[in-house]
């Protein structure tokens, strides 16, 4: 079996509105609807929309041999539901064709599968009731984690909730003299299938398509096509893993992306032995060739696909850190407006624009965050926290009292 994997995540966080130390105790609006509603329509409208539309015509064209997956994270969901149903009615379009396959994730998009192995299955269990909602009693059996984070521990947890495969980052320093286009096993469990990411093929198109100043510049379909022949044979699967706002948000319009995912599908099934497939399709057709052994956590994110890019300053892990002691009086409330406030305050973007690397990676960080600076991010979601606290300390007088 040679095959492409095409892996898209689908995320927009719930941003935060610039928050006062004064308003402590006296606003518990947190979120800044304005700019996420904004944001969510010029996304849809460069980004969901057209994608979506163009590859339901790449579906019907080659009548299933062109499939995809997608994770969902429950934040955008949320925002689909809220600001722009059209785009949620298309992704349930996609789905309804019976070759899009759905991952399940956490929620909110969280760290918890560092922190709390109880929020991360709780997590887990939401978002699964999420996509059954929204589409027709939809099960997913592969697990992808916020941002590709694994570990051995991960993968035990995900092997435990059910899951038959997870995907993750092809991260060198693991694989070593390995390659990522293999599937592999969980070093605990071996139950679980592990697929990685191709870092060098995902990523030419995901970052290096648009930037002129590569070496590569202009990717074509026939380059594209080009490397992918020259794979060798008994490699089995390009796992080509990126963001969805890949297409029209990260990379415009007029770099030619849309174009070249449009006649991407033909040539690789005319002038190629590879095929398309879901992760379930390549976890069930393809044998795994050992154990990955990855005992410290990875992730898709910067040179380094380590954790650096959200708890990797005394800023982040003083939030994050903060954030989970709060874990068990949230549990024991039974206000829908905390719980809510919870998940999203898990979400990991608040962690990233927290960070501080400006070396090989500091201009992609500014690019996405909504902040002046690191520590006005980490100001901004402290005085918030504070207010959370708050709350939950009023919230168990309240209920001790009754």
């Amino acid at each position: 079996m040679r095959t492409i994997c095409f892996y898209f995540q689908v995320h927009q966080p719930f941003r935060l509105k610039p928050y006062r130390f004064f308003e402590i105790g006296d606003d518990h609006d947190y979120w800044d609807d304005y700019s996420n509603r904004n944001i969510m329509n010029k996304v849809a409208k460069k980004c969901y929309l057209p994608m979506n539309q163009l590859l339901l015509e790449l579906i019907h064209k080659f009548q299933g041999k062109f499939k995809v997956c997608f994770s969902l994270s429950g934040c955008i969901l949320d925002q689909m539901e809220a600001y722009a149903p059209e785009v949620l009615r298309s992704f349930q379009e996609l789905v309804d064709t019976g070759h899009v396959e759905l991952l399940n994730e956490t929620y909110s998009h969280s760290l918890c599968a560092l922190k709390s192995e109880s929020e991360f299955k709780h997590m887990v269990q939401l978002h699964q009731e999420k996509i059954k909602h929204h589409f027709k009693g939809y099960e997913p059996k592969v697990f992808r984690n916020t941002e590709l984070i694994y570990s051995d521990s991960i993968g035990e947890m995900v092997a435990g909730m059910g899951f038959d495969g997870i995907l993750s980052e092809g991260a060198k320093h693991i694989l070593g003299w390995k390659s990522p286009n293999f599937v592999y096993v969980n070093a605990h469990e071996p139950k679980l299938k592990v697929l990685l990411k191709n870092f060098r093929l995902s990523d030419d198109i995901a970052f290096r398509f648009g930037e002129k100043t590569w070496s590569d510049y202009p990717l074509t379909t026939d380059k594209f096509i080009g490397w992918l022949n020259q794979v060798p044979q008994e490699d089995e699967v390009i796992n080509l893993f990126m963001d969805y706002e890949t297409f029209g948000e990260h990379q415009w319009k007029e770099t030619g992306i849309f174009e070249f995912m449009r006649h991407l599908p033909e040539a690789v099934l005319n002038r190629t032995n590879f095929g398309f497939s879901t992760p379930s399709e390549v976890i069930a057709n393809a044998s795994p060739v050992g154990k990955i052994n990855v005992p410290i956590p990875i992730s898709w994110a910067d040179e380094e696909r380590d954790l650096t890019a959200w708890l990797g300053n005394d800023l982040q892990d003083e939030a994050f850190d903060r954030l989970f002691e709060l874990e068990a009086s949230v549990k024991r409330s039974s206000n829908p407006e905390i719980q809510r406030d919870w998940l999203y305050l898990q979400t990991s973007d608040h962690f990233y624009y927290m960070c501080t690397k400006f070396f090989s990676d500091g201009d992609i960080h500014a690019y996405f965050s909504p902040y002046e600076s690191p520590y006005e991010a980490f100001i901004n979601y402290m005085n918030v926290l504070s207010d959370f606290i708050l709350r939950l300390k009023q919230d168990e007088k309240e209920r001790i009292a009754s």
